[in-house]
């Protein structure tokens, strides 16, 4: 357990430094930016999918057997990204951008990217109750969404009139309520029996949400066959890193543990 907590922490911590990525773009052009973040969200959308196939579900059919209660976790977790993503979407503002005025749509961004991150530090710290190597596939993932969404976060705060050096600061300090969900996790994990039970295929249909409705329609932006092509290859290259996270040192242990529940596996007749 205490080992589970030191690599959470650390894997918690990795990922909120993630939101300061945002100062090493602002020397890009517009363009190169552009170019950039499209190839970086074909990765992460294989990286989500790949986790989400790979990683989490054989470890959700692991621990209970194979039932309607983890399709139901699922959609829940879908029905949530998106309840949430509308939320977020929910205001507008009509006043001029200022300094002093930053949009509301910058202030919801960072609303938004505070409950997103508590969530991600709620599932990572549920994956790492699990076993460490399900806790590093699934910080991979998430550090693979973070890298593109952060970039864009700071870009939306800039322009919603916040300075440089204040966009910085308000994007790390959201980053930093992924630690409440990962004190979640750990408070309760232990207490609630059943949680990682609920929160593994929640983590699913999260991860399937974003892939699907966030950073796919972006891909498809794309026109040109060549860059398609490219697009394609690193969403295959997403998929295929979380492939070979099963064979990190500790997964034999993990695979072991899907070998003793297999007798569990129900067939739910609809």
């Amino acid at each position: 357990m205490s080992e589970s907590i030191i690599y959470s922490v650390l894997s918690i911590f990795g990922i909120s430094l993630v939101s300061l990525i945002g100062i090493f773009t602002v020397s890009f052009s517009e363009k190169t930016l552009e170019k950039m973040l499209i190839y970086m969200i074909s990765f992460a959308a294989g990286g989500l999918l790949g986790d989400a196939f790979i990683h989490l579900l054989p470890e959700s059919i692991a621990q209970d057997g194979f039932s309607l209660s983890i399709s139901v976790y699922i959609l829940i977790g879908i029905a949530f990204s998106f309840i949430i993503e509308k939320l977020i979407h929910w205001r507008h503002c009509h006043h001029p951008t200022t300094h002093d005025h930053p949009h509301p749509f910058a202030l919801m961004n960072l609303f938004g990217d505070g409950v997103h991150n508590f969530i991600d530090g709620l599932i990572i710290g549920a994956a790492y109750l699990v076993s460490i190597p399900v806790g590093a596939a699934t910080t991979i993932a998430v550090l693979l969404h973070e890298v593109p969404q952060e970039i864009g976060d700071f870009g939306v705060l800039i322009h919603g009139g916040m300075s440089k050096k204040k966009a910085l600061i308000m994007n790390f300090l959201t980053a930093l309520s992924a630690f409440l969900g990962l004190g979640v996790a750990l408070a309760i994990g232990s207490q609630v029996e059943g949680l990682t039970s609920f929160l593994l295929p929640f983590a699913m249909g999260s991860f399937i949400y974003i892939a699907v409705a966030d950073l796919i329609p972006e891909m498809h932006k794309e026109v040109c066959t060549s860059r398609s092509l490219l697009q394609f290859t690193f969403f295959i290259l997403g998929i295929s890193l979380m492939f070979l996270m099963l064979f990190i040192p500790g997964h034999d242990e993990m695979h072991e543990h899907e070998e003793g529940h297999v007798e569990h596996i129900e067939v739910v007749e609809l």
